[in-house]
């Protein structure tokens, strides 16, 4: 542990980050995967409400620093690709 207050603190918050950034990340994959299972299952409806859900994951996953953008486009337009293989 540090001895420095201010050292203490980062110790502190970055844990708070990283265990914040693991709930996201748990719930974009929870959500990727009810894309991808819906896919596979050849359900259109299901799969373009779970493809809604899973882009405002992503979008959100964006804002909270959690995804770099371009990481959370590749992932959107690769579950549209699935999903309009329909």
């Amino acid at each position: 542990m540090a001895n420095i207050k201010s050292q203490k603190k980062r110790i502190l918050t970055n844990e708070k980050a990283r265990q914040r950034n693991n709930s996201v990340k748990s719930e974009l994959k929870t959500a990727i995967r009810a894309v991808t299972g819906a896919v596979q299952s050849a359900d259109q409806d299901a799969a373009n409400t779970a493809l809604v859900t899973a882009s405002r994951k992503l979008d959100k996953a964006v804002s909270k620093g959690v995804l770099h953008k371009n990481n959370a486009a590749n992932h959107k337009s690769a579950l549209a690709k699935q999903v309009n293989a329909l």
